[in-house]
């Protein structure tokens, strides 16, 4: 019978020891594609769920709407207008043209990125919906600031929203301020008899901003239980002053980096424009579609547009 060499043992041994590593590599990628897709699968039935509720939550507010009360803003949704939308097209438009004649320098390619432009006002209406909450809670913290004096001074809760009614069209000139119009709703409200606490939950409920539906919460609470308004509201002031504060501060001081993070992205593009200006035919074999040059060019416009996510998603701090 003949006996297996040394060496023959150490080849099978190490072909058993590969199959069982990558047997066990392949189980535990598979477990964590499984776990991976069942956070998904939670994520997006919770996100549907929260539609749900929310749908029912307008739908109800809705129909407690009385009249002469106006359009109730969902401030969870941005609707464009045409002005908004037409000038975002365009806009967007013109940039992915200019960006495909840089790197491709055909006018098929030209025309094609230019339609990218028709997709622009998705991202442009997520940005106009942040800014438009970012707005109402700056603007919500100076009404809580003043109602908080209003409730210091002995006020009743419903004559302090009407004295903050006051105060904001002082401080807003414009009547189509997003906080004075809330408060106009509210006071109205109140005025057809309509208890304070539930127009000022429908209004955290619209808002979507999560300082205004903590302070319904907590508004609520002490109105309903005989709580303290007065050091609650002083507290609850005070908190949403400091984390505004802190906002401000962390966005003055990422302000900088995402100049640069700016600069370094359009710097490429800016570099090969001015060597198409000035270099003659020393970027011609870039553009020409029977070597590798519009290969290179596409995988440099990925690089440059990878690095503009991931630079503005390093940059999004939240508090």
């Amino acid at each position: 019978m003949e006996i297996l060499s040394a060496e023959t043992i150490q080849n099978i041994v190490g072909v058993v020891v590969s199959i069982g590593l990558l047997f066990f590599l392949v189980i535990k990628i598979q477990k964590r594609r499984i776990k991976t897709a069942k956070k998904k699968l939670e994520k997006k039935t919770e996100e549907q769920q929260k539609k749900k509720i929310r749908a029912t939550q307008m739908r109800i507010i809705h129909q407690r709407q009385q009249e002469g009360l106006g359009e109730l803003i969902d401030y969870a949704d941005y609707h464009m207008n045409f002005k908004e939308w037409i000038t975002a097209v365009v806009s967007a438009g013109i940039v992915f043209g200019i960006m495909g004649y840089i790197f491709y320098e055909k006018p098929i390619i030209i025309m094609i990125m230019s339609g990218f432009g028709l997709l622009f006002p998705i991202w442009r209406r997520k940005q106009l919906l942040a800014t438009r909450k970012h707005i109402l809670n700056l603007q919500f913290k100076e009404a809580v600031q003043s109602l908080s004096a209003s409730l210091a001074a002995g006020r009743s809760a419903e004559s302090s929203f009407q004295e903050v009614a006051q105060d904001l069209k002082l401080l807003y000139p414009d009547p189509n301020t997003y906080i004075l119009k809330e408060f106009d709703i509210i006071n109205r409200r109140v005025e057809n008899g309509e208890p304070l606490e539930r127009a000022i939950e429908d209004f955290a409920q619209r808002s979507d901003v999560e300082d205004i539906m903590n302070f319904a919460d907590v508004f609520v609470t002490c109105k309903r239980t005989g709580g303290s308004l007065v050091e609650v509201m002083k507290r609850t002031a005070e908190i949403i002053s400091d984390k505004l504060e802190v906002q401000q501060d962390i966005k003055v001081l990422v302000s900088q980096k995402k100049f640069e993070a700016q600069i370094l992205n359009v710097m490429p593009v800016g570099m090969v424009l001015l060597l198409k200006l000035t270099g003659g035919d020393y970027l011609n074999p870039l553009y020409d579609w029977n070597g590798v040059g519009p290969i290179v060019m596409t995988v440099c416009l990925v690089l440059l547009i990878l690095s503009y996510l991931l630079g503005q998603k390093i940059m999004n701090i939240k508090v």
